[in-house]
């Protein structure tokens, strides 16, 4: 009985600091829940939560995977190649309403195993031209967001395929609330404040810097250079909206990020972990870049899939995203691979191919798209994050009066 009172507890806590820490809810603001249907029981939460922070109201948007399976399989490629107005009227009323939006991304890996790769990539394509102006909203800031996760069973299977369905679930959630730093004690919220004080002070370091590129390597075959635009943020831990709004875009964080010049990246780069798209496991990830353009690939499993996402559009084979993770982070220490990029994203160093987040660039969140391209800011309908980070990854900052700085040494950050 008491071990089910402290997961209540523990659960509770979660979702009180997802709302009073993630989105960090004002008295009289609405809030949208993005939740899987197997998640309903934490969608609640939050929503109890919510009112309890004194939310305008929640709206909570389901989402189910069997039922997507069935119409990515069975639609017509004329519905797959469109996207309900409501739907997307939905996102952006509630977004210029100042919504503050919580997801929970809980997905099976595999959930859409065996689909037709061109089906999904039609499926995405419509999403994300509906979405566009809603999608560039959130990565300027313009809202509060946040990303958390619970466990569902298939996920729980994937990650601990020698327990059961509740025992896997059961040390999913151990996991999970491990990684946010909720202990079910009502301190999660001050331990939160500590680590996004370290994660502050990361950003400084490297923000004083100001880096004309980056060289990484590791014995993987890594040799990636990437030059940064003038004028380039890094950010991490608690951000701001454009009204001066604090907030933490994901539960759980270990990064500092920045963008890089859209055609400002050349050599080879591994990955490390697999990446869940589209419902499929990719594997075995190596790129070559060549004037910020991935201009060959390999994956050991889905190549299918990681060829869609790269042909998505124009911005799709350039980066949008560099992300700088200790490999001594406690993620990575717990030794779970998760595959889940929320989590393991956290776990490793990474990139995102697709869309830049224009706050990462001084006065980004105000420029149109065409001044933000002619500042190298990179576009495109997608953001996916891949992982980079080993154990001896060395990451070196060259200034622009060619002063070589070590940043990372033996996968984690030289003393700031």
């Amino acid at each position: 009985m008491t071990e089910l009172r402290n997961m209540e507890a523990r659960l509770s806590e979660y979702a009180r600091l997802a709302i009073r820490t993630g989105v960090n809810l004002k008295d009289g603001q609405p809030l949208v829940v993005n939740a899987p249907i197997e998640c309903a029981d934490f969608a609640r939460r939050l929503a109890r939560e919510a009112y309890a922070a004194g939310a305008k109201d929640v709206t909570i948007c389901w989402g189910d995977e069997r039922f997507s399976r069935i119409r990515y399989e069975m639609a017509s490629e004329e519905a797959l190649a469109s996207y309900p107005d409501w739907r997307r009227r939905l996102y952006m009323d509630n977004a210029e309403d100042d919504a503050a939006i919580v997801s929970i991304h809980a997905e099976d890996p595999e959930a859409f195993l065996g689909v037709e790769p061109a089906r999904l990539a039609t499926a995405q394509q419509a999403a994300g031209e509906a979405l566009l102006e809603y999608r560039a909203r959130i990565m300027s800031n313009k809202n509060a967001w946040c990303v958390v996760s619970v466990p569902t069973e298939a996920w729980a299977r994937k990650i601990y395929p020698d327990k059961g369905g509740a025992e896997a679930t059961e040390a999913l959630w151990e996991a999970i609330l491990s990684a946010v730093r909720v202990a079910g004690d009502g301190d999660a919220e001050v331990r939160w404040k500590e680590h996004t004080d370290f994660l502050r002070r990361a950003s400084e370091f490297m923000n004083g810097w100001a880096f004309d590129f980056l060289h990484y390597k590791n014995s993987l075959g890594t040799d990636l250079t990437v030059r940064l635009p003038e004028g380039h943020i890094w950010a991490g831990g608690a951000e701001e909206t454009q009204n001066g709004r604090a907030f933490v875009a994901n539960l759980p964080t270990e990064e500092v990020y920045t963008l890089p010049m859209r055609d400002g990246v050349d050599g080879t780069v591994v990955a490390t972990k697999p990446l869940v798209f589209q419902g499929n496991l990719i594997t075995g990830m190596k790129f070559q870049f060549a004037a910020g353009k991935v201009i060959s690939f390999e994956a050991e499993k889905g190549r299918a899939h990681l060829e869609k996402l790269l042909e998505t559009d124009e911005g799709a084979a350039r980066l949008g995203e560099v992300a700088l993770v200790p490999y001594d982070s406690p993620i990575s220490k717990s030794g779970v691979l998760f595959y889940n990029t929320l989590f393991d994203e956290n776990a490793s160093c990474h990139l995102a191919l697709g869309k830049a987040y224009p706050t990462c660039l001084k006065g980004g969140a105000d420029m149109d798209s065409v001044t933000l391209l002619s500042r190298g800011v990179n576009d495109s309908l997608l953001h996916e994050d891949f992982m980079v980070g080993s154990r001896d990854l060395a990451i070196t900052g060259t200034t622009k009066d060619g002063r070589e700085i070590p940043v990372f040494r033996d996968g984690n950050f030289v003393a700031f």
